[in-house]
């Protein structure tokens, strides 16, 4: 059980993080992905934010193709 509880901990810190930046600076950094399939930078969709120390990822998939997109942010 302790170990579901671990799991649980760190996307609350990674969301915690994810929400201290300002509002449009989230957006600019949804719409600022690489996606290999289209050749070009996308927005994320249907993301996660995960813990990536020091810092976090969104981890989804790219608005346009559907493949699996991810960014990490400083």
């Amino acid at each position: 059980m302790g170990k579901k509880v671990n799991q649980e901990v760190i996307p609350f810190a990674a969301n915690k993080k994810w929400l201290a930046i300002p509002a449009a600076t989230r957006k600019e950094l949804e719409r600022n992905v690489w996606c290999v399939n289209c050749i070009d930078v996308v927005q994320i969709v249907d993301y996660v934010v995960q813990d990536s120390p020091p810092s976090i990822a969104l981890a989804g998939k790219c608005k346009n193709c559907g493949n699996d997109v991810a960014r990490f942010i400083d």
